[in-house]
Parts: C-alpha cells; structure tokens; sequence
C-alpha cells in the first residue's frame, strides 16, 4: 500500500462504524462507506481492531467463569470434528454475575488444548482464585493446580442444560459474527476480528459511549504498520 494521508474525519468514521454495529463492518464495506481503495480501509480495520484487542488486555475475568474450546475456520481437509480438528484452536473465558448472566468474554487464538495452554490462557486472562468451570476434558483439570477453584463436569444437555449454557451461546455469536460478515478466515489474522468481537460484546450496555471508548482505545494503543500485518 503507498504511504498516504488518511484524512482524519475518515478514520472517525470507521471507529463509529466499527464500533457500533454489533455485525462488524468489512473493509469492502468500510471502502464502499468512505470512498477508500480496498487495501487503505483493510489497514484502517485492523488498526482499530488492534486498539480493541489492547484495551481488553488491561483487564481479567473474575467471579465465576465458564471456559472451554472452539474451532474456528473453514471446513477441514481432514474432515474431523471437535478436537480432533485441524480448524484452529480458541480457548474462551466467560464469566458470569451473581444471577449467572454473562459479563465478559476473553478469547484467544491457541496451538492446542493441552493442559500447560489451558493453564496459560486462564493465568494471564482469570483473576486468581476465581472459580472455573469446565467440561470433563482432562487438560482443563491442571486449573485446580494453578490457584483456581475448578469445576469440571461431562456436557449433557439433556440432563444439565445450564452448564456452560451462556458460554456456547457466546461462541456460536462470535462463529456467526465472522461467518456473516467476513465469510470464514484463515488463522493469520483471527485473533483481531475476535478481539473485535469480544471488544463490543463486552461493552454491550455502553450503547452511546461506544464511539468515544474506542477513540480512547485507538489513542492510548501501540501503533500497528501495514508491513507488520503484511509480513
């Protein structure tokens, strides 16, 4: 992309637009919006996308959390599913208030699920000593080894529809999310468009501060090049 002068009005309005619309905006459709070429709204989306993802690092889960995995992608050439995949991994975090609503959500992009990645995941993104609960995979049973209270139990939605209900109805959103307006994505870039995701999930009920949080967000964040997210 040549180096040019993005007038700053433009960049006000992808932050709005962005931030705003629960379905994301693409950088074809940020294009067609703000007069762009396609290549200058792509960078302008990652960037605020970038800032999304930053802000949510200053803050942990607490309480109770709901955690486990997801796959994301195209169909697989393997033609495997669950965890014998190869979409890629996503480990997600959701916790819950005290009348067992949803608050916030973490997700992050992993190599695998084996317990070490799951330990990882929940001590940089879980406050300590919050309690976990799980499915009965084996690898998330190192929590209860790592200062967390871990409540790991067989998935059975007849017999136990409530547990992790909120969870799996978050990770259908954010699938739904990228398959609507992105059309499916490659693992390179995937960590963003969920920080995108989990970025406006939780701040859901700050309707008419969404514009100036992620102006905020953009200010205070590190900056990205385009060869950084080219290379």
């Amino acid at each position: 992309m040549e180096k040019t002068r993005i007038p700053l009005l433009k960049w006000f309005w992808a932050m709005f637009l962005m931030s705003n619309d629960k379905r994301g905006c693409s950088a074809k459709q940020l294009s067609i919006e703000l007069n762009l070429c396609y290549s200058t709204a792509w960078f302008i989306c990652h960037r605020i996308r970038s800032a999304m993802g930053e802000r949510d690092t200053q803050y942990v889960l607490s309480g109770y959390i709901e955690a486990d995995d997801a796959f994301f992608g195209a169909p697989t050439s393997n033609g495997k599913r669950g965890r014998g995949t190869d979409k890629s991994v996503v480990l997600v975090g959701l916790s819950l208030n005290e009348k067992g609503h949803p608050q916030y959500a973490k997700m992050q992009v992993a190599s695998d699920v084996k317990g070490e990645t799951v330990a990882s995941f929940a001590e940089e993104n879980i406050e300590q000593g919050a309690t976990i609960a799980s499915d009965g995979y084996a690898s998330y049973n190192i929590l209860s080894e790592k200062g967390f209270v871990h409540e790991g139990r067989i998935c059975d939605p007849v017999s136990d529809p409530e547990h992790l209900k909120w969870l799996h109805t978050i990770i259908s959103n954010a699938k739904a999310f990228i398959a609507g307006t992105y059309h499916g994505l490659g693992e390179k870039h995937l960590q963003r468009y969920l920080d995108e995701f989990c970025y406006r999930f939780n701040r859901r009920k700050f309707t008419l501060q969404h514009f100036d949080r992620t102006l905020l967000a953009c200010i205070f964040a590190p900056k990205l090049s385009y060869a950084e997210l080219t290379r």
